[in-house]
């Protein structure tokens, strides 16, 4: 018999929602948990401003009393009013291998959609584009990253059973860091600097870069994504909430920034040392230990580096500024002892993006996807 139960959104039921997963992954060897206390606030009303438009109900699913299954529903008001649309997002999902578990997951999802009147069930999806999305379907082999999902190879069989279809792709590219700056970025990085007055800004204080860069980072990416699958555009809140939690964990070595010549930013790359085997130690948690493999992890020995995003100004976009981040960031990745680059999920259909790996040895080693489904009234 399987029971779902809706959870409240207290630190203490999430922290719950949130071990789950880590423990039905508990000796998989690719799979990376979340940092606990990161994806407790993510999911807490009281610490994740996206709840100023976001309207969210978690469900835990439960046999003989063990629980077997998790799933969150979101509805992005904003979006769906930016769009048109009626849709409702299914996200943090996990269930075991059995059928009964996903549907009733699943349809506690639908349900609510249907109490609220929306025509579309899609996911996994998170509040925005900075949260987890898309499920692996290539790739259960490959070492997962702290940015990205990670499922066992039933789940998307689980999903075409329930008679869901795919909306979108994403894919990953492994590549390997050259020796030194391929011949085709200095001689295109040239020429844009020329062209266009552009420079790359480089800092050496967080308090500055923040300061100076911060709400305009933010603000670009909202600029570069607009057009892309599914994005929600970052509020105030959302921007301020950002640079607060993660402008402070950066290494800016590994961050690129290209200003024109009035100072104003029209490009960025943001790369940070792989945390996948420090989380992995650490089993997710700071205490009592943890904080120690993920101080290592950021300080010490590492041959991975993720790249987390790449964000250019839509009318600097084609113009050869990605060959100018790149000019900046491969020295930094040599010097830091990195061999792989890990460039997280891109849209399938982005072949601008992908065209800019030709020049690097690389391989596509994962693959994931969005689904989606009508509600049946």
């Amino acid at each position: 018999m399987i029971e779902i139960k809706e959870i409240e959104l207290t630190p203490k039921e999430l922290r719950k929602f949130v071990q789950l997963q880590i423990d039905m992954y508990e000796d998989n060897p690719y799979f990376v948990p979340p940092l606990v206390s990161d994806d407790v606030d993510t999911l807490n009303p009281k610490k994740n401003p996206a709840y100023d438009f976001c309207d969210v109900r978690c469900f835990m699913a439960y046999k003989n009393g063990k629980p077997v299954g998790r799933i969150a529903g979101i509805i992005n008001n904003t979006l769906n009013e930016k769009h048109g649309a009626k849709d409702i997002r299914f996200g943090f999902i996990d269930f075991t291998d059995e059928i009964e578990v996903s549907r009733g997951l699943l349809e506690k999802i639908e349900e609510w959609g249907k109490e609220r009147g929306l025509k579309r069930i899609v996911g996994p999806l998170g509040f925005t584009d900075l949260d987890y999305e898309g499920m692996l379907v290539e790739g259960y082999d490959q070492l997962s990253t702290m940015a990205t999902i990670y499922n066992y190879s039933y789940y998307p069989e689980h999903m075409h059973a329930l008679g869901y279809e795919k909306d979108t792709d994403w894919v990953e590219y492994l590549m390997e860091v050259p020796d030194g700056i391929p011949e085709k970025h200095n001689r295109i990085s040239e020429i844009v600097k020329k062209k266009f007055g552009l420079k790359v800004a480089k800092f050496t204080s967080k308090k500055e870069i923040k300061e100076k860069y911060g709400r305009a980072l933010f603000q670009l990416i909202n600029e570069a994504y607009e057009k892309l699958y599914q994005y929600s555009p970052l509020t105030d809140r959302q921007i301020e909430h950002y640079i607060d939690v993660y402008l402070g964990l950066l290494d800016l070595s590994l961050v690129s920034c290209i200003v024109d010549s009035d100072d104003k930013l029209v490009g960025v790359g943001i790369s940070m040392p792989s945390m996948s085997r420090a989380l992995q130690k650490s089993k997710g948690k700071m205490l009592p230990f943890g904080w120690i493999h993920l101080l290592k992890g950021l300080k010490g020995k590492n041959d991975r580096v993720d790249l987390l995003l790449v964000a250019v100004k839509p009318e600097y976009q084609g113009k050869g500024v990605n060959a100018l981040l790149f000019q900046d960031l491969i020295p930094a990745f040599i010097d830091h002892g990195y061999k792989y680059v890990e460039t997280n999920p891109e849209l399938e259909s982005n072949s601008k993006v992908q065209n800019q790996w030709d020049s690097f040895k690389n391989r596509q080693h994962k693959r994931r996807r969005s689904y989606t489904k009508e509600i049946e009234y």
